[in-house]
């Protein structure tokens, strides 16, 4: 049986997340420099900062994770099939997302971090809270543009030397820790850039007190479909009524 595979960007699409990784690469440029031109940072607080920023980033990347896992359906326009169907072609044929190119991998995240740039650029640095702000917001949005690209590197085999150093010494999300994720039901360890959030978030249910919250506020169960999707995006051995989407 074929398994299913992720969509193919159209020339549009591919232009455009083109442009939106440029575009998030220039602004990465210009913050840079201004927070080294501009922020003292040999103060105390900027090596703070620049954690907190990649515990966001990773944070960040669970709760869109989870959120794609968890929720909606599908047919739902625009982030149904380039968001939520990804993610569950995903858990049934991981080893697809290797295929993806540079710009097919990161176009979105990048799109993405242009806005948050965006927002970033206009924090003054005149007051006493900026510095922190900006190195935040630098190290926050510097991770996090990489999130896509770290989640294919945890699926190779053989990721360049520099990534195999920084997953084995827990900077970056490891092969060995994003399979847990991959073991069925796929609901736990969400987070994909660094991974430091799976093990205090799982060991408070974090995320299934997030799904009891949001029942209670809307009366719809997590992963409500997930019959659905496994009919129409099947795994292997699994029998279908449906023929595997592309």
């Amino acid at each position: 049986m074929r398994l299913p595979v992720q969509y193919e960007l159209t020339r549009g699409q591919a232009l455009f997340s083109a442009l939106a990784i440029a575009i998030a690469g220039l602004l990465l440029c210009g913050l840079s420099a201004r927070v080294a031109l501009r922020v003292e940072l040999w103060h105390a607080w900027a090596p703070v900062a620049v954690f907190a920023g990649f515990v966001a980033a990773d944070f960040a990347s669970g709760l869109v994770h989870w959120a794609a896992d968890t929720w909606g359906r599908d047919n739902c326009p625009v982030i149904g099939p380039r968001l939520l169907v990804p993610f569950r072609v995903h858990h049934v044929n991981p080893e697809d997302f290797l295929r993806r190119r540079f710009v097919d991998t990161n176009g979105e995240v990048a799109a993405i971090t242009v806005a948050v740039l965006a927002v970033v650029a206009l924090v003054p640095l005149d007051r006493p809270w900026s510095g922190p702000a900006a190195v935040f917001g630098l190290a926050f949005c510097g991770l996090g543009s990489m999130t896509n690209q770290i989640h294919q590197w945890s699926h190779m085999p053989s990721p360049p030397a520099i990534v195999r150093l920084l997953q084995a010494s827990g900077v970056l999300l490891s092969r060995r820790d994003h399979a847990a994720h991959h073991a069925r039901p796929h609901d736990r360890h969400y987070c994909i850039t660094t991974g430091w959030c799976n093990r205090p978030l799982d060991a408070v249910g974090f995320f299934r007190r997030l799904e009891c919250a949001v029942t209670g506020l809307t009366g719809v169960a997590p992963r409500h479909d997930d019959r659905r999707y496994e009919r129409r995006y099947p795994a292997p051995g699994f029998e279908s009524d449906a023929s595997p989407i592309r």
